[in-house]
């Protein structure tokens, strides 16, 4: 029969871009527009029947059209046809894109269906749009859901309109849906959903978000929690304020550790305070136990001693490691005696007491320094073996003896000390040898005592090295050449503007101008022989 359709429905048709086919039931011929043709990319000659060869349906679609068809042909059934499959637009092994078809069954006095018309549009454009908002939305739901942060979203009575799994979770519910509809009066005690509404109201009255604030939540029950919470204004796509959304996150173990913090660090300042009250007595007695008289050599100068003696001392922290003695050897000598012991505070103050107390014990066999540091060395290394400590301290020796008119000094790892005469300044020479081992590190070490006359010395320096290993700016150290040359300059007006000239010269030389290791100096001047004599 030939295919009719009014005009206005052609027009209509054509301006909707839509195709229409008919379908003659009884017969099974089925009729298709050309721009049905076009759409799916066959000729008149080659396209298949839509209702009877569903290979032209994708086969995911394929089931559910054969059915709705079934169903719609039934006696009775409702007339209208709507699906959305998806058709191959070329031959087999093209493309595949969605339509939209929609009939009507048109049925006899009996209700079978004789005929059935209608039309078809390619709608893959709004499909392909439709599938890449609903991944993007299951992608954001997904998000919403699996991050640990409590989400919701609120409208402008505060109601919840939407939260994720873990606000749901949290406020004790197993559906997210639970939630909707429901205000933190709702889950919260009365004067933290009072709080809670007061901010939303501000927050749609100015549109002044919230950031990052900690609140403490009390439920009902009694429970309470805190979050750091963000509440932030929502606008429609016209940028009205149409509610509120926040996010929160537990902090509850946060708050509670800063809290227990607090009170421990409370309690460690508490002892903190005590053991810097400890530490002050310990600096004032290892202050006051430093030398303040010095002995006068020899012992029955009427006037003085030909020996004058100064010091420099300078901690860098409150117990330094750094110390000095200077002791009568019978009445005609005297030793110079300084060490530097291994690192800062209360260990090194330690081992400072040790050797304080087993120097002290060996001033009578101090008239061989070798053989002094030697004792010295397996008294300390002995205390720290039974301590199982591991420590070691450097230190240098010197006697003076004014009757035999000689130095006899000894170094156990330390640096020499300078003497100056009137033809300038020197390190004492150690020998081939060297120095020997720090105190401390081996029970059987052995020291060398040297010798020299002391016929042109005039003044002595025995020094730690916090002096010499200062930096400038460009990371060189003072080192010895130059405290040497320091003290060959012109003879200073005795031992104590000696000791001066060195401080003030190294700290002009450090980049910092401070030092960074207790320092000390211990210089000697040998006066003229006393005409009385």
């Amino acid at each position: 029969m030939p295919y009719r359709i009014d005009d206005r429905l052609e027009l209509a048709l054509r301006a909707s871009n839509e195709g229409i086919w008919d379908w003659n039931i009884g017969s099974d011929e089925i009729h298709y527009s050309g721009r049905i043709l076009r759409f799916l990319g066959r000729r008149r000659d080659e396209m298949p029947h839509l209702f009877r060869d569903t290979d032209l349906i994708h086969q995911d679609d394929r089931d559910e059209f054969v059915r709705r068809l079934e169903e719609v042909l039934q006696p009775g059934a409702d007339d209208l046809f709507a699906i959305e499959p998806r058709l191959q637009v070329t031959k087999r092994g093209g493309e595949w894109h969605w339509f939209r078809i929609r009939g009507v069954v048109v049925r006899d006095e009996e209700g079978q269906a004789i005929r059935m018309a209608g039309s078809m549009i390619d709608i893959t454009r709004r499909k392909t749009v439709e599938q890449e908002l609903l991944e993007e939305r299951h992608l954001m739901r997904l998000l919403i859901d699996n991050v640990p942060l409590n989400i919701y979203f609120k409208d402008s009575k505060s109601h919840f309109t939407l939260v994720n799994k873990s606000m749901a979770t949290w406020n004790g519910f197993g559906d997210p849906n639970e939630v909707v509809g429901k205000t933190d009066h709702d889950l919260f005690r009365e004067d933290h959903a009072d709080q809670a509404l007061k901010d939303e109201q501000q927050i749609l009255e100015t549109g002044n978000p919230i950031f990052g604030y900690v609140e403490k939540e009390t439920q009902p029950g009694g429970d309470e929690a805190w979050v750091l919470t963000t509440k932030m204004p929502l606008e429609d796509r016209g940028g009205e304020i149409i509610g509120t959304f926040g996010v929160s996150s537990d902090v509850t173990e946060l708050v509670r550790t800063q809290q227990s913090l607090a009170e421990t660090a409370a309690a460690l300042q508490q002892r903190n305070d005590e053991i810097e009250e400890e530490l002050s007595l310990a600096r004032e007695v290892q202050q006051a136990l430093l030398p303040h008289d010095y002995p006068i050599i020899p012992q029955d100068g009427q006037n003085g001693g030909r020996l004058s003696f100064a010091h420099r001392y300078i901690p860098i922290s409150g117990l330094a490691g750094d110390f000095f003695e200077v002791f009568p050897i019978g009445p005609n000598a005297a030793g110079l005696f300084i060490c530097d012991v291994m690192g800062h505070g209360v260990r090194s103050a330690i081992i400072v007491s040790m050797l304080r107390g087993l120097t002290e014990r060996l001033h009578q066999s101090a008239e061989d320094p070798g053989e002094f540091l030697s004792q010295l060395n397996g008294g300390l290394a002995a205390i720290l073996q039974k301590a199982d400590m591991t420590m070691f301290a450097t230190a240098f020796m010197v006697v003076v003896d004014l009757e035999k008119d000689e130095l006899r000094y000894a170094s156990a790892g330390h640096p020499a000390a300078i003497i100056r005469g009137v033809e300038g300044a020197s390190l004492l020479p150690l020998g081939g040898r060297g120095p020997g081992p720090a105190l401390g590190l081996f029970p059987e070490g052995t020291y060398e005592t040297r010798s020299m006359k002391m016929t042109g010395i005039q003044q002595l320096l025995l020094f730690t090295d916090g002096i010499i290993e200062v930096e400038n700016r460009e990371g060189e150290a003072f080192l010895q050449n130059r405290l040497v040359q320091v003290v060959s300059e012109e003879q200073c007006e005795g031992v104590e503007a000696l000791l001066d000239r060195v401080l003030a010269r190294v700290l002009s030389f450090a980049q910092s101008q401070r030092f960074d290791d207790d320092v000390c100096l211990l210089g000697m001047e040998i006066g003229e022989l006393s005409l009385e004599r």
